[in-house]
């Protein structure tokens, strides 16, 4: 009854800007003591290891307790804060999700998220979102202070320099590679974040960037676009490993077939990803990374609260502390993660010390070179779209689908490998 009774009272002052200072002062005091259960997705070990890393430090100096909840899914996290909305749950089973782009906006419009916080807390001063928007845009939906950045994520792919002398450089390049090597690219599965970025990487080439992939998907829109993935898609899995009938269930699962030289290149969302490998032995030391020449996709990687938190003083520490120079300085190191701050590193607010954090940052030969031009994220609608293009495609070979991607709603995770 006492924590219930602190948690109402607290959301009564929980994110007011007014409050300032004091506000922040009591967010600290109540989430003492805390549990604060993190949904973030599990299957890297370098993300694991800096998520654990982060529970150390909050509990060190907040006395916030942090469960690591690992997801293979992040729409695993969304169904049950749905879930226990419907039910009436007022103390719900999540704290805390990583979470982006089609996840954070139905979360979004089902009115399943804390108050808005992001933009109150303390270290989110360092961010400066007018020099870089993405820090409140997630997949061009406005996060209106509903999730708070806490890394920058590029799409890139991963080959050994040992094997492979001049990578593919375009999806174009990648399809002749495919044709003249049978069997030795591949993909994760299309339901995986990394395996749906790839496509949408390729929809971006072939389409010039065409502007109906940053507004809602439109049945016209679609058939306008679709044709041109599909008559790719057809020439190159026939070419992929296991002739395009099996997938790697994520990007950790095609690093491994990379390292036993299953295939010749794999591909994360993490710029970092093939650095990191190297510093835990899990690729060569001539593994190294590129982008494609007419750009990559990018985002912003955030944290949301859900609206029934149990510990939403404890959720925002925990987001505030990823937000500092030290928890921001260590996610770039290479041999940690590797991705990018959303710190505004020329900003005074950033003390000497805070500075020297991330000047002190060594380079690696398998980091990316030239990341060359961002491409931003598609609408959300997207995401779902081609996703079930996708699955639609597997089942009935249909031509042009988009009247038929309705057909099947949120049972998607079936293996259609």
């Amino acid at each position: 009854m006492f924590r219930y009774l602190l948690v109402m009272c607290s959301m009564l002052w929980a994110a007011p800007a007014s409050a300032g200072f004091d506000w922040w002062e009591k967010t600290l005091e109540a989430a003492k003591g805390q549990t604060v259960y993190w949904n973030a997705w599990g299957g890297s070990a370098q993300y694991n290891d800096y998520i654990a890393w982060v529970g150390k430090r909050v509990a060190e100096d907040y006395g916030v307790m942090l469960e690591h909840v690992r997801l293979s899914d992040t729409a695993d996290a969304v169904r049950t804060v749905l879930a226990e909305k419907q039910a009436g749950t007022e103390h719900g089973s999540i704290d805390l999700i990583w979470i982006n782009g089609a996840n954070f906006h139905a979360m979004k419009e089902a009115n399943l998220l804390y108050e808005q916080f992001a933009e109150e807390l303390p270290n989110f001063d360092l961010v400066h979102p007018d020099k870089n928007p993405a820090t409140i845009q997630d997949f061009g939906i406005p996060t209106e202070g509903y999730e708070s950045p806490w890394g920058m994520a590029r799409f890139n792919f991963i080959y050994d320099s040992a094997r492979i002398q001049n990578p593919p450089r375009s999806a174009m390049e990648f399809l002749e590679y495919a044709r003249k090597n049978p069997g030795r690219l591949s993909h994760p599965f299309p339901a995986d974040f990394t395996g749906m970025a790839f496509l949408k990487q390729v929809l971006l080439e072939l389409s010039d960037s065409d502007p109906v992939l940053y507004a809602p998907v439109q049945s016209e829109a679609f058939d306008k676009v679709i044709p041109l993935l599909w008559d790719y898609i057809d020439a190159l899995e026939p070419y992929l490993w296991r002739e395009g009938k099996d997938f790697p269930a994520n990007e950790a699962i095609l690093l491994e077939l990379l390292k036993n030289n299953a295939v010749d290149m794999a591909m994360s969302y993490n710029s970092g990803a093939a650095s990191s490998a190297i510093a835990y032995g899990d690729l060569p030391k001539t593994v190294r990374s590129f982008a494609f020449d007419a750009g990559t996709l990018g985002n912003v990687d955030f944290v949301t609260i859900p609206f029934n938190s149990p510990s939403p003083e404890g959720a925002m520490v925990v987001a505030n502390f990823l937000l500092s120079p030290e928890a921001q300085a260590m996610r770039q190191n290479p041999k940690v993660w590797g991705d990018y701050t959303v710190l505004d590193l020329d900003s005074a607010r950033l003390t000497p010390e805070d500075k020297a954090l991330f000047d002190a940052l060594p380079t690696l030969s398998a980091q990316i070179q030239n990341l060359g031009k961002v491409l931003p994220e598609l609408h959300p609608s997207w995401t779902e779209a081609l996703r079930q293009w996708w699955v639609n495609r597997r089942r009935n070979g249909l031509r042009f689908p988009f009247r038929e991607v309705h057909l099947y709603n949120d049972d998607l995770t079936e293996d259609f490998r």
